[in-house]
Order: structure tokens, then C-alpha cells, then sequence
């Protein structure tokens, strides 16, 4: 399993945990104080603070579930888990950018991207760059890898 495959497995993981947890309402916080941008025209739906940190409604929950199980199915292969590595890398930085400007930081009323959120999504966008784009095999260790696993014994270079 190469690097992309295990990075797509982690965070496939780690998004469906977090996805099911903000469904759990004993780990969901309930503050009382509700941003008045959610509050006027957001989706109020099922808002708290995951584990008083992270703010989540049920529509951002959702879209952790889906997050989780695209990347859990990506990490089969290799080069679906570099396409799934690099597009979650750019739609997780542009949330995290998302999340810094105050008219946006509730991508427009429908789910809460601002606070703690900004961080965990920024560090996510970056690992997945890195590991979509950057932190590829070359071609030689692939043909290389192939060679051994297909060559009989004393057959290999």
C-alpha cells in the first residue's frame, strides 16, 4: 500500500468517525449562543459543537459521511487515491479559506466552517495536496515493484 493509499484510509476514517460522532448527541455540544448568520438563513438543523470545539450541523455531518466513505473506497487503488487525495486537498483548502472570511465562514447559511473548523480543514487541504500531487512514486519504483512481483525467483534485475 503506497503513501496516497494509507493518507486516502486515514482520513477516510477519521471523516466517517467524525460524520457519525456529530450525530451522537451526547458528543455534540448545544451552546447558547447561535451565530446570527445560521440563525437568520442557515440550516439550523442539528447545530452544536462537536466535542465543544468543532461547530456542525446535520447538512456538515452528511458531507463528513460522504468525505469518509469516498476516501475509505479511493484507497484501493492507487491512482484513485491520488485523485482523491488531490481534490480533497483543494476543496478542503478552499473551505479553510472559506472559513476566514465573515460573510462566507457558514458557506452561506447552509453549514458552519469557522473556529476550530478552519484548522482541522486547512490541515486536511495540505496533507491533501501533498500527498495528491507531491509525494507520488516515479514511474522506476512502480516498474520496479511490478518486476518483482510478476518475475519468478532469480529473474529479477
Amino acid at each position: 500500500m503506497k503513501a496516497a493509499q494509507k493518507f486516502a484510509l486515514v482520513i477516510g476514517i477519521a471523516y466517517l468517525a467524525i460524520g457519525i460522532m456529530g450525530f451522537i448527541p451526547a458528543i455534540v455540544s448545544q451552546s447558547g449562543a447561535m451565530p446570527p448568520s445560521i440563525e437568520k438563513l442557515g440550516v439550523i438543523s442539528g447545530f452544536g459543537y462537536l466535542i465543544g470545539l468543532f461547530p456542525v450541523n446535520t447538512p456538515l455531518n452528511i458531507i463528513h459521511i460522504v468525505t469518509g466513505l469516498l476516501g475509505i473506497v479511493a484507497s484501493i487503488a492507487l491512482d484513485s487515491s491520488r485523485l482523491f487525495s488531490g481534490q480533497l486537498g483543494i476543496y478542503y483548502t478552499t473551505l479553510s479559506v472559506l472559513g476566514l472570511v465573515p460573510v462566507a465562514n457558514t458557506f452561506f447559511g447552509l453549514f458552519p466552517i469557522y473556529g476550530a473548523d478552519v484548522f482541522l480543514h486547512g490541515l486536511t487541504g495540505a496533507l491533501g495536496i501533498y500527498f495528491g500531487f507531491f509525494a507520488t512514486p516515479t514511474l522506476l519504483d512502480l516498474f520496479k515493484q511490478e518486476l518483482k512481483e510478476d518475475a519468478v525467483s532469480g529473474d529479477i534485475l
